[in-house]
């Protein structure tokens, strides 16, 4: 048991010769529990190095192990859901070297990603999606004739969305053989893992059992009497000493509790479902943070970390920090909360990324955290807005996407009182393209019914909500990842008109209408050029009037977001432009066409001219190629 991250690298010579699964099967079974230890204690340290998740890494140590022991890897797949516990696999699978890179620039990726390695068969970062993959890649391989084991390991929180159980629900009605790996870590069930329901997961493993399960029946339905009773005898058996009927009833084997943390026990195991014929579930049970006591004590506090900085040798002179804007949003919620009792917020899993703790806290009767489900997230606001709430979803951009259809249909198309708190708009850094809010503007603003806004500071994100809230319909608020420039934050409350931009700065030439985190960055970048800036506050309905103000007044439009210009809102200012028939050149910069690798969010920006100096740049080359003389000192 460690009870503290390494700040050196730890001696590891048994894991410093595995460079790849093949290394491992020569290893005797000491060895085995040794590397475990190992690799635990590497794993701690390179996360300290660059920070990460650990949490769940940790808890699967001696999983991963076993997988690569029993399995041929890489042409047995195994497909890891959401990704946060694959650092054991990656250090395994000869990124061991690389563990410093991870989250950098040019580094490793927080998640399986399939260019960077042949063992990362299925690339992730959204929750629940194993078992359908790895149901697919169990087709293509039948239907080519491969010869192939195919393996789903997916958490117990990612099994409360549907679409694991849509996809369980298939496999059961192929039949073909395959097993899902369910990695429950939720503590309460532990005590269940004891001598009985080993020795009875060990049995339901076995080759002599399964075939008299399938075989033995088959005799015995010619006796339909013995039948029932032999089928009620397994049903209640299993009943009794693990929660697997369920799984038995959509056509799975199901195979547990399982200690995770025995790695011979669980590679006994392995070797005998490669030998079963069907669908397999095996179900194990880990604890998060195993190895390491913080994490122990706290899985959900400690569930990641951020990189361990070099103590400093001179006191450090703290300036008054801002709140991030989950902050703001946070305490919005606790200030609506005591005006309304009919708010109801709905959150799918991200109640404490999203700032809603001491909400959660003080009203715990109006908080719903739904688990990893958001399309229901959004279907639970729509209802409760039918019957007189007035419910407030908080959730990440990109786990939006993932209930777009319910968002059209049982919001926006009733036109429904439901306010979407939208948080990691735009790029959020070292998690990469799977979780950035890269294209929310676009698929709102195509949405009928919905007001869709983008505040630049703290206040106006505290204010928009409010605005949002007073709304007769569907409404959102986009708001970025971390802190805002700082601005005061107004603690009373007021509705801002709809669909009204403000001028931020007055100049010549060019007019840069910034929607969101950018317009900061805009008025940065107009001291340069002497510009305009319009803080554009709403991307539907659009400040039409303001914009063909702008576009009377000046020779350049510029449009500015943190968002894909594909069909962004750049775009709606094109389309009022066109149809209004202004002859106006117009530059529209925002996130190019294509998905962006992790990094710091300022290199990134930069590396899409999203920065300063390169919207200067940009906005210099227009105006020369359109020859437009700049008014600029």
């Amino acid at each position: 048991m460690l009870d503290e991250i390494p700040l050196t690298r730890p001696d590891t010579p048994l894991l410093d010769t595995i460079s790849s699964p093949a290394d491992l099967k020569p290893l005797e079974p000491e060895q085995l529990l040794a590397l475990a230890r190992e690799l635990r204690q590497f794993l701690l340290y390179s996360v300290g190095q660059t920070g990460g998740h650990f949490g769940a890494g940790l808890g699967v140590v001696e999983l991963t192990i076993a997988l690569h022991y029993a399995f041929d890897t890489p042409n047995d797949r195994l497909v890891w859901d959401v990704g946060h516990q694959t650092y054991p696999h990656k250090i395994l699978t000869g990124r061991r070297e690389r563990m410093l890179s991870m989250r950098q620039a040019g580094g490793l990726a927080a998640f399986p990603h399939r260019e960077e390695s042949e063992y990362d068969s299925f690339g992730v970062g959204h929750s629940s999606t194993s078992i359908s993959a790895a149901l697919g890649m169990m087709i293509a391989a039948r239907e080519q004739k491969i010869d192939r084991h195919t393996v789903a390991i997916i958490g117990d929180g990612a099994m409360t969305a549907g679409m694991a159980f849509e996809a369980l629900n298939h496999a059961g009605d192929i039949d073909e053989n395959f097993l899902v790996i369910l990695n429950d870590n939720n503590m309460s069930i532990s005590k269940n893992v004891g001598g009985l329901s080993s020795y009875f997961a060990r049995m339901w493993a076995s080759r002599p059992y399964n075939a008299i399960r399938t075989g033995g029946k088959k005799v015995l339905s010619h006796i339909p009497p013995a039948l029932k009773v032999a089928h009620r005898a397994e049903e209640y058996m299993k009943g009794m000493v693990s929660p697997g009927t369920l799984f038995e009833e959509i056509g799975f084997n199901y195979i547990g509790l399982v200690d995770g943390h025995d790695t011979l026990e669980l590679i006994e195991i392995l070797n005998n479902i490669k030998k079963l014929r069907g669908p397999q579930l095996l179900h194990i049970v880990t604890q998060k943070g195993k190895g390491y006591l913080a994490s122990e004590n706290d899985p959900f506090g400690m569930h990641a970390m951020n990189k361990i900085e070099p103590k400093q040798t001179k006191p450090v002179i703290r300036k008054s920090e801002s709140p991030s804007y989950s902050a703001v949003f946070g305490q919005w919620l606790c200030d609506m909360a005591a005006r309304d009792p009919l708010l109801a917020a709905i959150t799918p899993a991200m109640g404490a990324g999203s700032g809603m703790d001491t909400f959660a806290q003080q009203y715990p009767t109006q908080f719903h955290d739904v688990a990893i489900a958001e399309q229901h997230s959004v279907t639970l606001a729509a209802g409760m807005a039918c019957d007189g709430l007035k419910p407030v979803v908080a959730i990440y951009s990109t786990f939006l996407q993932r209930a777009y259809d319910q968002l059209i249909h049982d919001v926006a198309l009733q036109n429904l009182n439901v306010l979407f708190a939208i948080d990691r708009a735009g790029l959020v850094g070292e998690d990469g393209p799977t979780h950035a809010g890269s294209f929310d503007m676009s698929f709102l603003r195509s949405v009928p019914n919905i007001l869709v806004m983008a505040p630049s500071n703290e206040n106006e994100t505290r204010q928009l909500l409010y605005t949002g809230y007073q709304h007769n319909g569907p409404a959102a608020v986009r708001y970025p990842r971390g802190k805002g420039p700082g601005a005061k934050i107004e603690e009373k409350l007021e509705t801002l008109p709809i669909g009204k931009g403000v001028v931020r700065r007055k100049g010549h030439t060019v007019a840069i209408l910034g929607f969101g985190s950018l317009v900061n960055t805009a008025l940065e970048a107009a001291e340069s050029l002497d510009a305009t800036v319009v803080d554009m506050r709403f991307v539907k309905p659009l400040d039409e009037a303001l914009i063909g103000e702008m576009a009377t007044r000046h020779q350049l439009i510029v449009t500015l977001e943190e968002n894909t210009v594909m069909g962004g809102a750049g775009s709606a200012v094109n389309e009022f432009l066109l149809r209004q028939d202004y002859r106006i050149p117009v530059l529209n910069l925002g996130l190019p066409d294509e998905f962006l690798d992790h990094g710091k969010v300022a290199d990134m920006l930069a590396a899409v001219g999203l920065d300063r100096d390169s919207i200067v740049a940009s906005i210099r080359a227009k105006l020369q190629k359109c020859k437009i003389q700049s008014q600029a000192v």
